[in-house]
Order: C-alpha cells, then structure tokens, then sequence
C-alpha cells in the first residue's frame, strides 16, 4: 500500500495536518468545504493529511460520516500525498475501518486506543497487528487528557516489532513519555525503519531540532502530524523546513527560533483550549479556519466541542502578537 517513494519521503519528514471537519450551520457535512479545505493544506506544501483523526472529530463514526469524509479527501488530495486513516479501536471497528481507508485509496492507519478503553496492552498489540496486515501502521501515542491512558516503554518496545508498523505520533504532551517512545524504537534496532513524528502541540520546534541520543543511536524526530498544523498551515510548512534543514546539517540553532518555538506553544494554547484541559481544542481549529474563511463557522457534531469563555479572546491575542507563526493577519 505504500509505495517506497512516499516511504521515503515519510522518513525524511513532512507537514501532516490533522484535518478538520467542515460543517453546515446545520451540522450536515458540507463537501464544498470539505474538500477545499484538502487542497488548501496541499496548496501549502504539506506533504498529506490525516482524516477521521481527533481533529476530524471521532463523532462522524456515529454520524455515518467515516467513509464519505475519507473519500472527499482522498478524490481532493490525488495519488501523490501521504494519505492517513485515523483507525479506532476496539479491533472489530478497527480492523473495519482500515479496510475502508485501503479500500478509498490511504496509505497508512492511525491507529487511536482510546477506543480499546481498559482493555490489556496485549490486547491493543494484537489489535494493531492485524491492523498492520491491512494497511501499514502509524502508532500513535495520544496524550492521556485524550486518550485516558498511559502506555510505557515496555508497550512501545513490544509495538515497534509490529510488522507493518511504519511510523509513531509521539503526542502525550510528555517529555518523559516522549523519551519512553524513543527508547523503544532505538532498543528494537527500528530507528531506521520507523519514522517519529512529533504530535506534541506543545513542544513542537524543539521535538524537531533534538537529536536523541541512546546507546549509541541517534534518532530524529521528522515532521508532525498535528492538529496545530491544521491552522497557519503555510507559515507551519516553512517552520518545519528551517527546523529539518538544522536538524540534518547540526548548524547552530538560531536563538530567534528558540523563541518561535515558545510562540508557537502560547499559539497552541490559544487554540486548544489549554486552559480548560483542551476542552474548545476543536472548536478552536475551527474558529481560526472560519476566520479565514476556510470553514463557514467553527460547529462541531457534538453539542459540548465548543469554546470556552474566554478562548475567542485568546485566539485574537495570539493571532495578532506572533505574526511568524500565524502568518500574515493570520492569512495561512
């Protein structure tokens, strides 16, 4: 399913934006939208998209929404970018959607364990590995406000042997579980087989220009697969390239970048709501795309995705005050 130029290009890093979801006042998919929003990202320079992700909003499973949103995107985006499928479990419903995703064309399952609940690691292992023999895997660690649920190094070691197992979303929003993760995939002998991708939202500069070292590996964490990157994709593009290029080359990191990297984080903190332990995150991807113009307004499936008191303010605040990293008037 993926072919070894977009391997390649996976494991030299990219922009992946964790796509929205466009929505009618009236909460019925609006595929104009939908589809628009795709070629934006694209038209940015990132190298794909990843749909009925967290961003996408796990609700359209209920809403009978997973396979037509993934096809507009897939029919939006063409043969060439990195197509990821947002999987969730349990493995019954996983292993579903991921016929589905390679079915409409996607290269890679994101595979999201919340819905495994409470069940055992070696459940969720097993799960994934079956995930893999459909579509090759991208893991995702998703942080714990999110998914409920912490995994260690031994979980990470044991799903790095996975057959299949392509590339890890490094997202729990911590610094000790991120270097569980990375330890992991240096102790199996897979650093250069698995490409990491940062899904941290708050440390997203430095995860890219940190070179890991562990007993004697060095691994590099690549690109990101970010609902952050939903918004100011462009600016977000150019960001990752100038990260990437210090990060290949070990040139000096500039001090300005240090502090890029701090707005950014105040930037992500506006839009995900950090606030209220993430509780507007959609809602507030939403908001900033309505502003552009990019979604006719910031609706979710669910009546409690919205924002908070407050966070319309804080948007404005950052919006204004970090021009780099949103961009021209918060323009891309």
């Amino acid at each position: 399913m993926l072919t070894d130029a977009k391997r390649r290009r996976l494991r030299e890093g990219m922009v992946i934006p964790a796509h929205p979801l466009a929505l009618h006042e009236d909460r019925t998919l609006d595929p104009e939208r939908q589809r628009a929003l795709t070629r934006h990202y694209l038209d940015c320079g990132a190298g794909g998209v990843a749909v009925g992700v967290h961003t996408t909003q796990f609700e359209i499973r209920d809403h009978g929404l997973y396979e037509p949103v993934l096809r507009l995107a897939a029919e939006a985006a063409g043969p060439d970018p990195v197509l990821v499928a947002g999987v969730l479990g349990p493995t019954p419903r996983a292993l579903a959607e991921a016929r589905a995703a390679a079915d409409l064309g996607y290269d890679l399952a994101l595979v999201a364990t919340p819905g495994w609940g409470d069940a055992p690691d070696a459940e969720i292992l097993e799960g994934v590995a079956r995930i893999a023999e459909i579509l090759p895997v991208f893991g995702f660690y998703i942080q714990p406000a999110l998914g409920k649920r912490r995994f260690g190094y031994a979980f990470w070691r044991e799903y790095a042997q996975i057959p299949g197992v392509e590339a890890i979303k490094i997202a729990p929003f911590d610094r000790y579980a991120t270097l569980d993760v990375v330890r992991a995939v240096a102790d199996t002998g897979h650093a250069d087989d698995i490409a990491l991708y940062t899904g941290n939202d708050d440390n997203i500069v430095v995860d890219l220009l940190t070179p890991y070292r562990v007993n004697g590996t060095t691994l590099h964490i690549v690109g990101g697969l970010l609902g952050q990157w939903a918004v100011w994709t462009r600016a977000a593009v150019a960001l990752h390239s100038e990260a990437r290029t210090i990060s290949r080359t070990g040139a000096p990191i500039p001090a300005d970048l240090l502090t890029r990297a701090a707005e950014l984080t105040d930037a992500n903190a506006a839009a995900f709501d950090a606030a209220n332990t993430f509780a507007g995150s959609i809602a507030g991807v939403n908001e900033i795309l309505a502003r552009q113009a990019l979604l006719a307004g910031n609706w979710c499936l669910s009546d409690h995705e919205r924002l908070s008191p407050g966070q319309a303010a804080e948007i404005d605040r950052v919006t204004a005050a970090y021009p780099a990293i949103t961009g021209s008037a918060g323009a891309a």
